[in-house]
């Protein structure tokens, strides 16, 4: 069983991450579920640091590049209410502000624009 937790959790690496085992004491079966990690504690351990800033708009804890921000998405997307990528990683973006992230340089809510003039059509596409 603890090989089966170490295999379903190995995308949290370093993270915390809730567990729920569900055993069924008559047959022995067990079923493990696993919760992820908030979206702001998969863009801090991206980035390397403890905690987000003090002051998101003017004290920027660090730099992301967009695939990293993809990467935060696909461990989520079991869960996002977004339906499509696009909406996911604006969401993602959103909580990079929060935390005083800068993603490929600039401010987050400039790749959101971005995103929605269509200019990383090539790289984000599709459905969760």
């Amino acid at each position: 069983m603890v090989d089966t937790v170490n295999e379903k959790t190995m995308l949290f690496k370093g993270l915390t991450v809730p567990v729920r085992i569900v055993c069924d004491p008559e047959t022995k079966q067990f079923e493990i579920f696993i919760e992820t990690p908030s979206t702001a504690s998969l863009l801090l351990k991206e980035i390397g640091v403890q905690k987000g800033s003090d002051s998101c708009s003017s004290n920027k804890i660090g730099d992301m590049k967009l695939d990293q921000i993809m990467n935060v998405v696909e461990a989520k997307k079991e869960i996002f209410l977004n339906r499509t990528y696009k909406a996911a990683i604006k969401s993602v973006l959103g909580t990079a502000l929060s935390i005083g992230v800068t993603v490929e340089g600039e401010d987050p809510r400039k790749i959101q624009e971005r995103i929605d003039n269509g200019d990383y059509d090539d790289r984000i596409t599709g459905e969760i």
